[in-house]
């Protein structure tokens, strides 16, 4: 019981530590995240992106803003679409990477998409944990890297950082498309079962008059 108890002392520091060393980052008037002082910002055309050393890995954040005149997406599967393209292409840029455990979350009242990209380079294994969030306007990406010979550590450190993303009270699921409407509409519905119905009674008939003896 000892031993248990002075192995998780070390755990709780790191955590104490890390949580107390974040700070709030604000990446626009929409969302923001905590990260440790001294981050670095660069700027470039349409995007920013923001970089901080952590204890057991670094983080990144990119804001990217979205082409202008960007077509809205329609429903909920539209944008998951968008986010399996996202995935594919993070993995596409590193060699010898693959994108483990893909799944959905949420981020408020927004859906996003979250994975582990894992890259062997010759023995020595880099995980990223990624966060990806979009808008009509913004895509958002959350990344925190370390090595596997510090799992147990970096697991702690990245949840703390995702858990810190934050979204504006104006942020809402119509941001990212504009119906929650599963299946056929109703109008489509009311078009697809009266021309069915309407199939249907001429076969009827016409095989109604085909069972009718002739006269005569």
């Amino acid at each position: 019981m000892k031993k248990l108890f002075l192995s998780i002392i070390p755990v709780l520091f790191v955590i104490s530590g890390f949580c107390q060393g974040l700070q709030t980052v604000k990446l626009d008037s929409d969302v923001t995240v905590s990260m440790f002082p001294g981050y670095q910002k660069k700027d470039t055309l349409n995007q920013s992106t923001y970089t901080a050393n952590a204890l057991n890995g670094y983080m990144v954040v990119i804001r990217q803003a979205n082409a202008k005149g960007n077509t809205a997406l329609k429903k909920s599967s539209d944008l998951n679409k968008v986010l399996k393209t996202y995935v594919k292409g993070i993995q596409a840029e590193s060699e010898n990477s693959v994108a483990e455990n893909v799944r959905d979350t949420t981020v408020g009242t927004l859906k996003a998409k979250v994975f582990t990209l894992k890259t062997d380079n010759g023995g020595d294994v880099t995980l990223r944990d990624f966060l990806l969030l979009y808008t009509q306007d913004v895509t958002y990406t959350f990344e925190y890297v370390y090595s596997s010979n510090t799992v147990d550590f970096s697991k702690k450190e990245g949840k703390a950082f995702f858990s810190s993303i934050h979204l504006g009270p104006d942020m809402t699921w119509t941001d990212q498309y504009q119906s929650r409407a599963t299946g056929m509409s109703p109008t489509t519905k009311i078009e697809v079962f009266g021309g069915g119905a309407l199939v249907l009674i001429l076969v009827i008939v016409l095989v109604t008059r085909k069972r009718k003896p002739a006269l005569g």
